[in-house]
């Protein structure tokens, strides 16, 4: 018997999306464009040579990310966003859009404080 799809239409871009350093790496390549794995591990704080290596396998595979081997001396890989992932780019848009939104200075974000406890009570 074939494996049966999921019920939830998103399931695999969820599945892809949820896992640790996947949209920072996307939203990097999306923002500044194609980059080489040290380019790109030095635009990303934190995330490790390995798990780096790992999620771009994992976006490769699913088609957001392409990876382009030169036989240089010595080789020179480059990893980009693919057309598939463009579609995604404004997602990651409105996302930024969002987070930049909350990180407004504490002032707003105490005015919006007691403009919504003085609307409960």
């Amino acid at each position: 018997m074939p494996p049966q799809k999921p019920a939830c239409p998103i399931h695999e871009v969820i599945e892809v999306f949820a896992r640790p350093w996947v949209l920072h790496i996307l939203y990097a390549l999306s923002t500044q464009g194609p980059a080489r794995f040290s380019q790109l591990k030095s635009r990303i704080e934190g995330i490790s040579a390995r798990l780096l290596a790992e999620r771009l396998r994992l976006l490769e595979k699913h088609g957001f990310v392409y990876r382009h081997y030169e036989q240089t001396i010595p080789p020179t890989v480059t990893y980009g966003i693919t057309h598939r992932m463009k579609d995604v780019e404004r997602v990651l848009a409105e996302l930024e859009r969002v987070a930049r939104k909350w990180q407004e200075p504490a002032a707003t974000n105490a005015g919006a404080r007691e403009h919504h406890a003085q609307a409960a009570r």
